[in-house]
């Protein structure tokens, strides 16, 4: 039986404006489109959705519209990371109330939190009843679940998978060892064979909001251990996809969006344009990811 975070599911960019409000049309059309093309999922309101930098209203609308616009098929799992956990808490709540089928949580990000206030921190989430899929950036919360630490939690019943964005992938063998129950889904683009060929089964991925074809199409070569032809693929997209793990990856994958004819739109502040040395990177490597032939 498929669960919420089987598959390819989408950490989607919220697309603003130029004055810089949402344009929900477009992101609903988006959330269609990704659907179409294969996507399995859809992760609203996560670090590529510059949740941060919405208000509660937009916040809860991005996840209200998402629901509306998925197809069937597609599962939704919004992203509810928040200082404490009464605040992650109430948009998980929010989450169940819309539709939604599983949320993500980072752990408490505003400092190095304790085993015990992460534990505590999840209790409040899973209270909502919705499952709950862990997020692991230790570059970005200061808090690194280690696999001891999902271990812990997974044993108490309050998170069912993990999206593993360390970058370490000897992880996910001693995850399965402590956690044999634990769903681990990969959580950086530039670790999916990594992960995928060690058992990961899921992927929360954010260049499919710009190749979501070739993404889905990479992904199953790898769950089918098709090594053969997902090797060539994996390195044409993967100097692309290694943005995803960089601080400017937001501002890349828009990028990477408008270069594959979609639209990606600014970025709120803090968050700046590119500098034309990293622009022109960006671009270069997504061309390659395209298949453009005069990129080498």
């Amino acid at each position: 039986m498929n669960k919420p975070w089987n598959g390819v599911l989408v950490a989607i960019a919220t697309p603003f404006r130029e004055d810089l409000s949402i344009d929900y049309d477009r992101l609903q059309e988006h959330v269609a489109w990704l659907g179409a093309n294969g996507c399995h999922g859809i992760v609203p309101n996560g670090s590529l959705g510059e949740y941060q930098t919405l208000t509660e209203e937009e916040r809860a609308r991005v996840v209200t519209a998402v629901v509306e616009a998925v197809p069937d098929d597609v599962t939704v799992v919004p992203g509810v990371g928040a200082y404490g956990g009464h605040q992650a808490r109430r948009w998980a709540e929010q989450a169940a109330e819309v539709g939604a089928d599983a949320v993500m949580s980072l752990p408490p990000n505003a400092y190095a939190a304790s085993p015990a206030e992460v534990v505590a921190h999840y209790e409040q989430v899973a209270a909502a009843g919705l499952p709950v899929v862990a997020y692991n950036n230790p570059f970005d919360t200061k808090v690194d679940l280690t696999p001891e630490l999902l271990a812990e939690l997974h044993g108490q019943g309050l998170i069912q998978a993990v999206k593993e964005f360390s970058g370490d992938v000897r992880r996910v063998h001693r995850i399965h060892e402590l956690a044999p129950g634990l769903d681990v889904l990969a959580g950086a683009d530039d670790v999916l064979l990594e992960l995928v060929s060690q058992g990961a089964v899921g992927w929360i991925a954010g260049f499919p909001n710009a190749l979501p074809e070739q993404s889905v199409r990479l992904y199953n070569l790898c769950v089918d251990g098709n090594l053969a032809e997902a090797l060539p693929l994996y390195r044409q997209v993967h100097a692309a996809y290694r943005w995803d793990s960089r601080p400017l990856f937001v501002q890349a994958i828009k990028l990477g969006m408008e270069l594959a004819g979609r639209y990606g739109g600014p970025c709120r502040p803090p968050r700046l344009p590119l500098a034309p040395e990293l622009h022109a990177q960006v671009t270069a490597d997504m061309k390659k990811a395209l298949g453009e032939p005069d990129v080498q």
